[in-house]
């Protein structure tokens, strides 16, 4: 089985998109902001909802849970309405449950809202990153690129406002992202042009069947155990912080900036030159260290390894999501939805387990957990290897396009 080819064509430019791509990607942008929105406002949601952290931590678990079932159907559905309408659907979901939990008078309903709101997520997000390959130019590999930024600017973005609309209220970030997605749906609704509907409609086991492929499924569940690593710092941390929704939102604001920077640029140099899998081990190895930092350095060392541990985040969150997208024969929404099923399990597992062996053992359990679910990622990618042998291929591919021509 030969990976789907992703080079670059000469002249075609990241940053030369149709707006139909910018308006997409600036909904994903918002998207991804509702991912860390909560994280500086999680100790002033369980101070004035009387919730433990284990209880408040539960708004990452519905959020990622329901969005990790959800991509199941998302290509079902969109095979059969069309991508534009999907995204509109999902845009739509999000706005009203983000409203709807600013509107919460319990831990309970907040949890309950952001399920709902995590069932539009999926159904957005999933389709965004086809339709912004599909409409794209410069090949699929400077649409993931584009992708991923919109990932990273999301996720900086989200705990800067989070903090900021948080610091007057705890309510004000779930109604500001209701504002900002509904600017989202109206961009989409007048800028992109109906996308055709698939020659064949995308059946619900497909991303399932999918999973059978060896690379891809190799590609998934490592992801899974990086993931839960990734969502330890990300859901936990802002209660070893122990600082104000401006001090953790700026702490997750630096993150961010890593995540993005290491997604856009890091990961792209480096692969072109040592290969997606080294990076994969590279990352994880890197993540492992700010794993045991967090667990057993001071305060200082605590903001350090939250801010820098973004670089590993960002280097594998562009290397998974390439791996996916070109290790297996499936179409890519197919392979995509059956990727972030598996993957987002450890977003759903990560943030309740740590928070309750924190409650009931030791703080710095979580992160030890943390790091050897890396360990176990890394053993994943070394027992499994030879089913990732395409994505080998295509970086030689790489490698042969940016070496000098012969005199």
């Amino acid at each position: 089985m030969h990976a789907k080819p992703s080079a670059t064509p000469k002249g075609g430019g990241i940053l030369r998109q149709p707006t139909s791509v910018w308006a997409t990607a600036f909904a994903a942008v918002v998207a991804f902001m509702g991912i860390g929105l909560v994280d500086p406002i999680l100790p002033a949601i369980a101070k004035n909802l009387d919730a433990s952290p284990s209880q408040v931590s539960l708004l990452f678990t519905s959020y990622f849970l329901i969005t990790a079932v959800a991509m199941l159907v998302t290509g079902w559905v969109s095979s059969r309405i069309g991508g534009k309408r999907t995204l509109l659907i999902g845009l739509a979901l999000v706005v009203a449950f983000a409203a709807l939990a600013g509107t919460s008078g319990t831990v309970g309903q907040l949890v309950g809202f952001r399920a709902g709101w995590g069932l539009g997520n999926a159904l957005f997000v999933a389709t965004a990153l086809a339709v912004i390959v599909g409409a794209a130019s410069g090949g699929a590999e400077s649409a993931i690129i584009l992708y991923e930024a919109a990932l990273g600017i999301g996720i900086s973005l989200g705990p800067l406002a989070g903090a900021l609309l948080g610091d007057m209220n705890w309510r004000f970030p779930f109604f500001g992202t209701a504002a900002l997605m509904a600017v989202g749906f109206l961009l989409i609704g007048t800028l992109l042009k109906p996308t055709p509907k698939p020659a064949e409609k995308t059946r619900l086991s497909a991303p399932i069947r999918a999973l059978a492929h060896g690379g891809l499924s190799t590609t998934a569940f490592t992801a899974l155990f990086y993931n839960y690593a990734f969502f330890t710092i990300l859901a936990f941390t802002p209660f070893v912080l122990g600082m104000s929704a401006h001090g953790i939102g700026l702490v997750f604001f630096g993150w961010g900036v890593m995540v993005a920077l290491a997604s856009v640029f890091g990961a792209p140099m480096l692969q072109r030159r040592i290969g997606t899998v080294r990076v994969m081990y590279l990352a994880l190895a890197l993540l492992i260290v700010f794993q045991f930092g967090l667990a057993f350095l001071g305060h200082g060392g605590i903001i350090a390894c939250t801010v820098l541990s973004g670089i590993p985040i960002g280097l594998n969150n562009t290397a998974f999501t390439e791996a996916a997208m070109e290790v297996s024969d499936s179409p890519r929404p197919v392979a995509s939805a059956g990727y972030n099923f598996v993957r987002w399990m450890g977003g759903a597992l990560a943030p309740f387990i740590a928070t309750k062996l924190a409650e009931e053992v030791d703080a710095k359990l979580p992160y030890v957990v943390g790091a050897a679910c890396c360990a176990v990622a890394i053993g994943i990618l070394a027992v499994r290897r030879r089913h990732l042998a395409p994505l080998e291929r295509v970086d030689l591919d790489h490698a042969f396009q940016d070496a000098p021509a012969a005199a």
